[in-house]
């Protein structure tokens, strides 16, 4: 069967986002698989088995998001939820390399802390933590899974703990201190320590 309109085809194709799109508009992503699990629904005839993907999309540069999809087929839910997760980006403060300052989030029954860290740290962390952290865009940093160590949760309370984050002017007029008072140490004395 011959296409008769091909101005509606062309709509179609924008729509499912073809190659219309110009290079330069799309930035590139970051784009990580956390975990691809297996799930299964009972029904009256038996199990309907689904899979379940966690993604996390970040830009390496302070925009990070995280997508679950689900579908029967592994490519479906891989798409579905990076579609969720671009959609979920948000910006996160980040100083230099690092985090501004502690931070303890909660998720379900999941608890993560995430700690700044000199620079020359790297990403001390495992898992979903990780991927959120370095999606971000993060370099150095300490974190502590302090709850339960499922995948889903520690991913999400990592998410929401970096958007919770305060930017450091902010806080330091809102206590009525200098910004050097409230930074962490290694970023307070730039050679003014000698004697």
């Amino acid at each position: 069967m011959v296409n008769k309109n091909p101005q509606k085809s062309r709509e179609r194709e924008v729509r499912r986002g073809g190659a219309s799109r110009p290079e330069s508009e799309a930035p590139e992503l970051d784009i990580r698989i956390v975990d691809v699990t297996r799930v299964a629904k009972v029904v009256q005839g038996g199990r309907r088995f689904a899979f379940r993907a966690l993604i996390v999309v970040g830009d390496n540069n302070g925009r990070v998001g995280v997508g679950l999809g689900k579908a029967r087929a592994v490519q479906d839910a891989i798409r579905k939820a990076t579609d969720r997760a671009r959609a979920n980006m948000q910006r996160v403060e980040i100083t230099g390399s690092t985090i501004p300052h502690q931070v303890i989030q909660k998720y379900g029954s999941a608890k993560v802390m995430l700690k700044p860290a000199s620079p020359g740290t790297g990403v001390i962390a495992g898992g979903g933590v990780r991927a959120v952290l370095e999606a971000a865009g993060v370099r150095d940093v300490l974190t502590k899974s302090l709850g339960s160590p499922n995948k889903l949760n520690t991913t999400y309370a990592t998410f929401q703990g970096l958007c919770s984050l305060k930017d450091i002017n902010e806080e330091a007029r809102r206590r009525g201190k200098s910004v050097a008072d409230i930074q962490p140490f290694w970023r307070r004395g730039n050679g003014s320590d000698n004697n």
